[in-house]
């Protein structure tokens, strides 16, 4: 059992296995992330960075491998408990930022927390200060239609981390937007990753930010090798 907050550990993934168009994406993949650190995955289309993601945020199991988080092994649990895992353990955002448009800006961070059990003071406390921490505050009641692209993606940084998961995975969380917006939208992450403690696992292209987080890694061929 690792200390890490995340750790994939000889995990394997093949589709359609044992046919002749067999496409093995994950080969034994290592990586371990501690908490409180930021490490960025970069790799061509195709590699299989989505999958892996899916593999560390319990949206799919491994062939073969063990996936832990917070220590905990849930590579062989129950759907109902991996559900319950990803929900309390872990935070998504994605290059579309996937906001509820008939919700505010706030309420769009309130729901997963009600879903939780969090009453509705303590979570629009929470949700305000997290608008606050990525400089959106006074955008809480507006709906995602009247923001702009930027406010959107940190809207969605916000509602990931609604839940005080100790795991943020991201897959291309500033690839739609503009070079000035991207890099005010990662320094709302790394100020967000930095401040709450969490580790965060970052799919990105864009090797000049790939650059500013703690670690870079490289998935070649299947396997993950340090950059």
């Amino acid at each position: 059992m690792s200390n890490a907050a995340l750790l994939l550990d000889g995990v394997e993934k093949v589709y359609n296995a044992g046919k002749p168009n067999e496409l093995a994406v994950l080969r034994g993949v290592h990586l371990e992330v501690a908490s409180g650190e930021v490490v960025a995955m970069v790799a061509p289309s195709g590699a299989g960075k989505s999958t892996l993601l899916h593999m560390a945020g319990l949206l799919d199991t491994p062939d073969k491998g063990r996936v832990e988080i917070d220590g905990d092994d849930l590579s062989g649990r129950s759907d109902r408990a991996r559900t319950a895992a990803r929900r309390s353990k872990v935070g998504f955002i994605y290059q579309f930022h996937h906001l509820l448009p008939e919700f505010t800006a706030l309420e769009n961070i309130v729901l997963p927390q009600l879903a939780s059990g969090v009453s509705k003071r303590n979570a629009e406390a929470h949700a305000n200060e997290l608008l606050d921490k990525v400089g959106v505050a006074s955008r809480a009641d507006h709906r995602p239609g009247e923001l702009s692209g930027g406010e959107q993606q940190r809207v969605a940084f916000c509602r990931a981390l609604a839940n005080k998961p100790g795991l943020l995975l991201a897959d291309e969380p500033t690839g739609n937007l503009d070079p000035e917006t991207s890099d005010q939208v990662f320094d709302a992450l790394m100020d967000l990753a930095r401040s709450t403690g969490l580790a965060a696992l970052i799919a990105t292209h864009n090797l000049e930010l790939a650059g500013r987080m703690d670690r870079m890694v490289r998935l070649e061929q299947g396997v993950l090798v340090d950059v």
